[in-house]
């Protein structure tokens, strides 16, 4: 009998054997090459950042930030070892014991209760294999482990799968699972910490801290407990990290600039150019933006869309939910719908007293509200009315109520004298802007803002927002004047027009915004003051065909322009970026830059792929001419031909952009831009605007070196009101965001090129005049173009005949 069992013994030793060398011997080939595990490309996010590497954003469906083995801390390397493999820089890739150990628990307690899985084979499972359960499966992955053993060193299979293992919640790898889980780097976790990510991989989806706290805590304890029966902890921190609470809870990615609009434009691209690849590849994207620009036109944008919201009374409560006093636990829960929108909290109102209020927030903080903070809330009625002052809280709120709270003056740019900063009642306002700021030397973008909230409309009024420019595109039509022979001193009557044309239902009697009209003006006087009836007049004598010709050099599709002349008005539809393109062309002496927002594109392990070779303005580059021989603009891909090298192609000459750098200069110091003198900046020039029934306003603006375009109004269209011109609602935008982008930076602005005369002339009539006259006015011509003593410059006829007071055209 005993022969018996040694012979049935031996044959089936000799079946396993064999077997398992047929097996081995089938599977061998079929193996993967485990080389390429030294150069595995990782899926890592695609990563946006700021010029100066302040992160923007993060897109793709794995968080991963990929750390080297010498980042990793001790603690966290012996937190896994502990958790997952402590044999691990013992065992050749397999650990026989440990799969000897879990076979004769499984036989014992007919449970898989021990794991036979090293470190370097769940590598082998994570890289090559499928989760499916069969014996060829695990001999595979043995057979690898074996495999990657001989191809790498302990530490470089350590580091593999620290970077790969998923741990829940999106995160895969050690360093975006301290970011997931506690929002920190794997340097400022706590042992405690370390100890709970490790406890993961085991089952990330059912241990988990989130969905699941007590099984978490009972896996972290097992962590612990094998950290110190291995020597890798004593007693004491044992004892304190195992009385550690549960502190986990999902963080986002942290952001540092605020500037979503650009980021889903830099999104948009990436996934033009590399496909699904942009969200998988690591490619990190370095922008223009500059993080301190950037955070001034948040603030700037905010601040001038809630002072807009001030200006025409409070809407009411955002909405009323049952609150019984005394019961504040609830309050996070009857807020969570309510989540901060551009830096405005929630809150519930629990109290109220006789000028003021007590409020809870989100977080359980109590706020307290005076009446400095109440008082403006007059009930609005309409754009252009509100209701009665309000003298107790009581006539703007009640409890129960949910509100919206700003901090004050800390959502604005502080200056001397500002109040002391104090909470006060806000609401989401329906108004809505855009700010793009230019280099405008290139077209660099070092600021855009979409809107007053990327989470309440993710529309972008920067780049999709096409709306009425107004005014602000008068320089285009003065910039075509100055080709066509007016000058800065050129006279047009400023007086009332009838256009009573065929097919018209009404005449068209277009108005001064002040209804006021000045008779024969000079048109840096009317750009100044923004005279309409001298811009209509002016484009009826140059034509109109020659206006939209004129404005294609500056980027403007000449199919989107209105082809009759109430776009003297601005009636065409532009987005604000377009309108700094064009501006920018007046700051840096006449060229035509492309915007651009994308500096470089690096690979995750920091090899350029992309960097931008921007056109560039060039003071240096002799001017081409923009006048065909018989006096015509050339068309822009004339202008293009005429341009080398890395230059940008010339919208006008230097000249013409001298003479409209000095004439928008004006808007600023004695026109409807003036507020702006307070940044006390001789350097600064723009244009306000202002569409029909204060539909849109506007600000363009610039010096030598940055131009920047503000936009406030509605997405419905609606009226603004009947006061809310350029000059008060855009241009305070405008000014809050240059005063930090010009901040320490010399005046630069554009100095008079060849060609340019700067002589006094009579105001009155534009000629030329001796040093004696006193009223004499200083103005820049042209060479060809300087009066003489006893003409007036050209217009339309001389001062004494341009005084009718109407004009109908037929």
């Amino acid at each position: 009998m005993l022969r018996i069992s040694f012979y049935l013994l031996l044959t089936f030793s000799i079946l396993a054997t064999t077997t398992t060398a047929g097996l081995v011997w089938w599977l061998v080939p079929q193996l993967p090459d485990t080389k390429g595990l030294r150069d595995v490309q990782l899926q890592t996010p695609l990563t946006v950042y700021t010029a100066d590497g302040s992160l923007i954003a993060e897109f793709g469906e794995k968080r991963r930030k990929p750390v080297t083995i010498e980042e990793v801390p001790l603690t966290v390397r012996q937190a896994f070892l502990a958790a997952e493999d402590d044999r691990f820089y013992a065992h050749p890739g397999v650990d026989w014991i440990a799969i000897v150990r879990a076979g004769v628990d499984l036989l014992q307690s007919h449970k898989k209760r021990q794991g036979g899985s090293t470190i370097t084979m769940q590598v082998a499972r994570n890289f090559y294999l499928s989760r499916e359960k069969t014996f060829a499966r695990k001999l595979r992955e043995i057979m690898l482990a074996i495999k990657i053993e001989q191809e790498l060193s302990k530490n470089e299979i350590l580091e593999l799968y620290l970077n790969k293992i998923f741990l829940g919640h999106r995160a895969y790898g050690i360093g975006a699972a301290a970011q997931v889980y506690y929002g920190a780097t794997l340097e400022q976790l706590t042992l405690a910490e370390t100890a709970m990510i490790a406890a993961l991989p085991k089952a990330p989806s059912i241990i988990n801290p989130i969905f699941n706290p007590t099984a978490a805590l009972r896996r972290r304890a097992y962590v612990l407990r094998r950290m110190l029966e291995l020597g890798f902890i004593d007693q004491t921190r044992f004892d304190n990290a195992l009385a550690a609470p549960q502190t986990a809870r999902l963080h986002g990615q942290q952001t540092q600039t605020n500037a979503p609009y650009l980021a889903e434009m830099v999104r948009s691209s990436m996934l033009t150019m590399y496909g699904d690849a942009a969200y998988t590849g690591g490619y990190r994207v370095y922008t223009t933006l500059h993080s301190e620009l950037q955070a001034a036109a948040v603030v700037a944008l905010r601040k001038a869309l809630l002072d807009y919201d001030r200006r025409h009374g409070y809407r009411g409560p955002e909405a009323h939910v049952d609150w019984r006093a005394g019961n504040e636990t609830q309050a996070p829960e009857l807020l969570l719908p309510y989540p901060p929108i551009g830096g405005l909290e929630a809150a519930l109102v629990v109290a109220l007293e006789e000028r003021g209020l007590r409020a809870l927030t989100a977080a359980g903080e109590h706020i307290t509200l005076g009446w400095d903070g109440l008082a403006w809330a007059r009930p609005y009625l309409t754009e252009d009315s509100r209701g009665p002052a309000p003298k107790r809280a009581d006539d703007i709120l009640k409890v129960g109520d949910v509100i919206r709270l700003a901090w004050a003056p800390a959502s604005e740019p502080a200056k001397p004298g500002d109040p002391p900063a104090q909470w006060r009642l806000a609401q989401i306002p329906v108004v809505e802007g855009a700010l793009v700021s230019l280099s405008s030397n290139d077209g660099a973008v070092l600021c855009l803002v979409g809107g007053f909230d990327f989470e309440k409309s993710k529309f972008n009024r920067v780049a999709q927002a096409l709306r009425q420019p107004g005014s602000n595109f008068k320089p285009f039509i003065y910039s075509t004047a100055l080709d066509h022979g007016f000058t800065p001193a050129s006279f047009i009557n400023d007086a009332p027009i009838v256009f009573d044309a065929p097919g018209l239902e009404t005449a068209w009697r277009p108005e001064n915004y002040s209804g006021t009209y000045s008779g024969p003006t000079r048109l840096r006087e009317a750009l100044a003051n923004s005279r309409n009836l001298v811009s209509i007049r002016l484009m009826r004598e140059l034509g109109v065909a020659k206006v939209i010709t004129h404005a294609s050099h500056f980027g403007f599709d000449p199919k989107a322009l209105p082809h009759n002349l109430s776009l003297s008005l601005g009636t065409g539809e532009v987005t604000p970026l377009a309108l700094a393109t064009g501006y920018a062309a007046f700051s840096n002496g006449g060229f035509l830059v492309t915007p651009y927002f994308i500096q470089r594109v690096e690979t995750s392990d920091g090899k350029i792929v992309q960097t931008a070779d921007p056109l560039r303005a060039c003071e240096e580059c002799a001017p081409p001419e923009t006048l065909d021989e018989e006096g015509e603009p050339l068309d822009v891909e004339a202008l293009k031909a005429q341009t080398t090298g890395r230059t940008a192609p010339r919208a006008i000459d230097a000249q013409n952009a001298f003479m409209m750098y000095s004439m928008l200069k004006d808007v600023i110091t004695r026109g409807t831009g003036r507020r702006a003198l307070e940044l006390k900046r001789p350097d600064l020039a723009g244009k306000t605007g202002t569409t029909n029934e204060q539909k849109d306003a506007w600000f363009s603006g610039f010096n030598g070196r940055i131009t920047t375009t503000a936009w406030v109004g509605f997405d419905s269209s609606a009226a603004l009101g009947n006061l809310e011109t350029g000059a008060r609602a855009a241009l305070p935008m405008w000014i809050d965001y240059m005063r930090v982008a010009l901040k320490d930076t010399p005046e630069t602005e554009l100095v008079a090129p060849p060609g340019i005369v700067t002589v006094r002339v009579d105001p009155a009539s534009g000629a030329l005049v001796g040093v004696g006259q006193r009223n004499a006015v200083v103005e820049s011509f042209r060479e060809r173009d300087v009066p003489r003593a006893t003409t007036e410059a050209k217009g339309t006829g001389s001062a004494e005949t341009l005084n009718s007071e109407s004009e109908r055209l037929f």
